[in-house]
């Protein structure tokens, strides 16, 4: 049986599936593209996109806008005009520009968690572009409606849950990323659910709610409908994909993968996050990196103090096939069911079916 449809105000993805943000360079104009084209949102990462670009190291923020830019530009062609989605994460630096940016390029949707965005609305006002947050707990969903309610009269278009099997950066102590189950969460989600219906019916319009984090096949979407959800968001599983714009190293990173190499790790934003376990990992849990450039990606990380450049991380894991044994490469709970390289249009075709 086909998914149904989910609209989100005036736009209307077909496949109720959002492709999640993957960052650095892992989801760009080419897999959030594709994607769109098969009637899901498609969604660029906005972490570093101008990485490639001659003029990065010296000027990172006008590099990163120029290529946020082109990307989003070019996904809408690719996907024939699909639904384009941005991420960007809260505890950026600039965040506003980012934000100005997906307007003035025709992004249909912003997506952000890593911290709360309080100010989104307002950055967001007079156009027509759709946002959400991303939250972890029915108090973070509670704290966010009360306060744009307040401040700007409405709230959000749609709303991501993303609970603690998700990849990058997540919103739970390392303790609970580790033992948080899915039977555990699913109350959780229920009353996020609840919450935001009741929203809904106080102003009169829905609020879509999908889930994110370990979500890997259809069952998984039947799951979480039927806990209330409108549809999900995958992230995990479009990596080993013809079209993601990651390198096929890093791809064979997740293809490699065993269930015991994924692990929690420590992170500079505040948040843990969920890796691949390799040599970079096991040693900056022991020791501090000497950082020697600050690119100023996010508000607070301290180069005196963080452990180690998680932008230089992340972008070695998809610059060089050599640098892979010292990047930091991101994954959900689920990369060690990921066993071949497939096309986005066949993951289509085995959970719309």
């Amino acid at each position: 049986m086909k998914l149904k449809p989910v609209k989100i105000g005036n736009i209307t993805l077909k496949v109720p599936v959002i492709q999640g943000g993957m960052g650095i360079g892992v989801s760009l104009s080419s897999l959030a593209g594709a994607v769109a084209k098969e009637g899901g949102m498609g969604v660029i990462s906005a972490a570093q996109p101008g990485f490639n670009r001659d003029d990065w190291n010296k000027n990172p923020l006008n590099a990163n806008l120029k290529a946020l830019g082109e990307h989003i530009k070019r996904a809408k062609e690719i996907s024939n005009g699909g639904v384009i989605g941005v991420n960007i994460m809260r505890a950026s630096c600039d965040y506003d520009k980012y934000v100005q940016c997906c307007v003035e390029n025709g992004a249909d949707a912003i997506i952000s968690g890593a911290g709360l965005p309080t100010d989104l609305p307002k950055l967001l006002e007079g156009t027509d572009v759709k946002f959400s947050p991303i939250v972890s707990s029915l108090k973070a969903a509670k704290v966010l409606f009360t306060l744009w309610e307040r401040r700007y009269k409405r709230v959000s278009d749609f709303l991501v849950i993303e609970g603690p099997k998700a990849g990058g950066h997540l919103g739970f102590t390392p303790e609970e990323a580790a033992s948080l189950t899915k039977e555990k969460f699913d109350v959780e989600v229920k009353k996020i659910v609840d919450f935001v219906r009741s929203y809904s019916e106080k102003i009169g319009r829905h609020i879509p709610v999908f889930f994110a984090g370990g979500v890997f096949d259809r069952s998984d979407i039947d799951h979480y409908i039927n806990l209330g959800c409108d549809g999900v968001q995958m992230a995990t599983r479009f990596v080993t994909t013809v079209e993601c714009d990651a390198p096929m190293s890093f791809k064979e990173a997740y293809i490699n993968a065993k269930k015991d190499d994924i692990v929690i790790v420590k992170s500079p934003v505040g948040m843990p996050g969920r890796a691949i376990r390799n040599p970079y990992v096991e040693i900056t849990e022991k020791t501090r990196e000497k950082i020697t450039h600050c690119f100023r990606c996010l508000e607070k990380c301290d180069p005196a103090t963080t452990p180690y450049c998680i932008t230089m991380a992340l972008i070695r894991a998809v610059r060089s096939e050599t640098e892979a044994d010292s990047s930091l490469i991101f994954c959900g709970e689920n990369a060690y069911r990921l066993n071949s390289i497939t096309t986005v249009k066949d993951i289509f075709n085995e959970i719309n079916s």
